[in-house]
């Protein structure tokens, strides 16, 4: 399995499929959210994070639950043009990856 990362966030890394859905969903923007939220005591204190972004009328919602599926945070996003009306990250290790990629 190869892992990428962004510089601005060395200590964490996503999968080949995060940045696939970054590429072609125009949405590296989604990685640096989730990143940089890192830094909120109630998410850094989660070991595993599960993060959903749901798309409506070109505005999301991007929400994190723990391994208890108890929401630890929501956030709004006024505009996207994210292609998919909903998708799933998981945070695991500080390796952010696909469900599937589990």
């Amino acid at each position: 399995e190869q892992y990428f990362f962004n510089p601005l966030f060395p200590n964490f890394r996503y999968t080949g499929g995060v940045r696939y859905v970054a590429t072609e969903g125009g949405a590296y923007w989604l990685i640096d959210s989730i990143f940089s939220t890192q830094l909120l005591p109630a998410i850094r204190k989660q070991t595993f994070q599960s993060w959903t972004l749901k798309v409506k009328d070109c505005s999301a919602v991007l929400s994190c639950t723990n391994d208890n599926e108890q929401s630890v945070y929501s956030q709004n996003i006024s505009f996207t043009d994210f292609p998919l009306p909903e998708i799933t990250f998981w945070l695991v290790d500080k390796v952010l990856m696909l469900p599937s990629e589990y």
